[in-house]
C-alpha cells in the first residue's frame, strides 16, 4: 500500500511540474479572407488612384483578449483599380502588375509578419512588422485596433524601399506633373 501511495505521490508531482512548465500557447485565429478587405491608394501630382487587392491567407495571434503577432499573404495577381472603367482601368491595372511597379509574374505574392506589439490602450497597439514586396524585406511601424472579432489597420508604404521607382521624383528629374508619390495607403479591415 505505501508503495502504491508513493508511486501515486511521486506520479502526481512530476506530472504536475512537466504540466506546469509546459508554454500555454496562444489562441491563432485565422482570418476570413473572403470576409476581409485590403484597399490601396496611390497618389500623384495630378490626383490619385485607388483599388482593391485581395488576401490570400492570415492569422492573428492572441494570448486571451491581447493581440501577440499576425502573418498575412496577399494576392498581388489581384491587384485591381476602382475609379477607372474600361481600357484606362485595363491599361493601370496591367501597369501595376507589370515590372515597373510590382512584378506580379516573379513575386506573385507580398506578405507581412508581425515582430513586436505594442498595446496602447484596451484595444489598440503599435505594431513593428516585416513587410516584404518583390522579395524585398523592410520593417514597416502601424497602428492596429482590434474590436471582437474585427481588426483594422492602415499603412504608409514608401514603394522605393521595395525596388518601385517609377516617376518617382526621389529618382528622376525632369518629371513635372507625372510624378507618382513615392507613399500609398493601405487600408486594411479584417474579420477573424
Amino acid at each position: 500500500m505505501k508503495k502504491k501511495l508513493l508511486s501515486l505521490a511521486i506520479a502526481v508531482v512530476f506530472g504536475f511540474s512537466a504540466t506546469a512548465n509546459t508554454p500555454i500557447d496562444g489562441d491563432k485565429k485565422t482570418v476570413k479572407v473572403s470576409e476581409s478587405t485590403v484597399t490601396w491608394k496611390g497618389y500623384k501630382v495630378a490626383g490619385s488612384h485607388e483599388g482593391t487587392i485581395n488576401l490570400k491567407s492570415g492569422s492573428l495571434d492572441f494570448n486571451g483578449n491581447k493581440l501577440t503577432g499576425g502573418e498575412f499573404v496577399v494576392d498581388m495577381t489581384t491587384i485591381n483599380t476602382t475609379d477607372l472603367d474600361g481600357d484606362m482601368k485595363g491599361k493601370l491595372d496591367g501597369h501595376l502588375a507589370s515590372d515597373d511597379f510590382f512584378g506580379v509574374k516573379a513575386h506573385p505574392t507580398a506578405k507581412l509578419v508581425f515582430k513586436d506589439l505594442k498595446s496602447f490602450n484596451k484595444d489598440s497597439y503599435t505594431v513593428t512588422g516585416d513587410l516584404t514586396i518583390k522579395g524585398i524585406t523592410k520593417e514597416i511601424i502601424f497602428v492596429v485596433s482590434v474590436f471582437e472579432n474585427k481588426a483594422t489597420a492602415t499603412l504608409k508604404v514608401d514603394r522605393t524601399k521595395y525596388d518601385i521607382k517609377y516617376s518617382s521624383s526621389s529618382f528622376f528629374d525632369n518629371l513635372k506633373d507625372k510624378v507618382i508619390y513615392d507613399e500609398f495607403d493601405l487600408v486594411v479591415d479584417l474579420a477573424f
